[in-house]
């Protein structure tokens, strides 16, 4: 049986030196790498052999056959290759053909905002996350100052999705998971400061300049020497760096459940500077985000003491940010996927 084998593997190697064209390389196959080719003819012998022959006749058919195919599939490639050749050699490029013009693709708006305001924080040391948008009640409500019956609830125009869960209606949500992390942590100092960004959701969608969705960017930062200087000097620089070195802020006392004490904060106009138009109401200044200090109840809710860290909170509206710094009227433009309204901003964020 040996020398049958190699009978067989002699004739191969000599047949396939004479194979230089796909018909003789589709013979070779059906003689050699098919069900009724040889080799398998061969190898239905092996059941009348004993065991040690059985193990040398099965190892010296293996290796014939991993040579068979080896050799098979090397004269394909070759073959494909010829071909190839060939067609490229028939083939010519007139370039004298005008090109083809290939559209440029942009940033989204509202990713714009979100990448230069990721830029400010993580330059002063903030964290990126984005978060979940389908939050437990506890971590969107109560451990956020607001327990069951509150009735700062009810401005939220929350989405229940049933009565433990809801799609979130702030990023805030984040600050209370990120400090009930770290109340878990085993770190000697307890520091966090953190930007939590993505989709909220509320049931608002009155005027042009409101949507049931929308975006949202909630920062935080937590220590001992956090305090409000801290929160206006962060405002500050943020609302410069976004909008203009010249911009002015202003600070009005608010109420926020999670914020004590709680402020709004306005920038002075980004049309008028200040002067007066229609776009801030010939007042000179445009409401922006809202703020404060965050209340020693959420500090204590989410396991840290209030006696030995302080922590600030804001939150902002990326749509609001894009909406005055491109000078946009309609928050429905975001969403529409109009690519004359998206074409516009292909240049901004290069």
């Amino acid at each position: 049986m040996l020398k049958k084998l190699e009978e067989i593997l002699k004739t191969f190697r000599k047949e396939i030196k004479d194979a230089k064209d796909k018909k003789s390389h589709e013979e070779l196959k059906r003689k050699y790498a098919s069900r009724d080719s040889a080799l398998v003819e061969i190898s239905r012998d092996l059941k009348d052999l004993d065991p040690d022959q059985k193990r040398e006749f099965g190892i010296k058919i293996n290796e014939v056959r991993t040579e068979v195919f080896s050799a098979l599939n090397e004269l394909e490639d070759a073959l494909k290759y010829e071909e190839l050749k060939k067609q490229l050699e028939k083939e010519k490029i007139d370039i004298s053909l005008q090109g083809m013009t290939f559209k440029r693709g942009s940033k989204h708006p509202l990713n714009l905002v979100i990448d230069e305001i990721s830029d400010i924080f993580t330059e002063l040391g903030y964290e990126m996350v984005s978060g979940t948008e389908f939050e437990s009640d506890e971590y969107c409500f109560q451990k956020l100052n607001m327990p069951i019956g509150h009735p700062a609830r009810d401005m939220q125009d929350t989405f229940y999705v049933d009565e433990k869960n809801v799609l979130r209606t702030h990023c805030t949500n984040m600050t209370a998971r990120r400090l009930t992390q770290l109340s878990k942590m085993n770190v000697e100092e307890k520091s966090i400061a953190s930007i939590s960004y993505g989709n909220v959701y509320r049931r608002d969608d009155d005027d042009a300049t409101h949507s049931h969705q929308f975006m949202q960017i909630d920062g935080f930062a937590v220590g001992k020497k956090i305090n409000f200087a801290t929160l206006k000097w962060t405002l500050e620089y943020m609302c410069k760096r976004l909008f203009s070195p010249k911009t002015k802020i202003r600070l009005r006392p608010s109420f926020f459940p999670f914020t004590e004490p709680s402020c709004e904060v306005d920038i002075s106009c980004v049309n008028c500077s200040g002067s007066g138009c229609k776009v801030c109401k010939n007042t000179g200044w445009i409401e922006i985000l809202g703020s404060g200090m965050i209340a020693p109840e959420v500090i204590e809710q989410n396991g840290l003491d209030s006696n030995e860290v302080g922590g600030l909170a804001f939150g902002i509206g990326v749509e609001r940010v894009a909406m005055l710094k491109f000078g946009i009227n309609n928050i429905r433009d975001f969403y529409e996927n109009d690519i004359r309204f998206l074409e516009q901003f292909k240049f901004f964020g290069d």
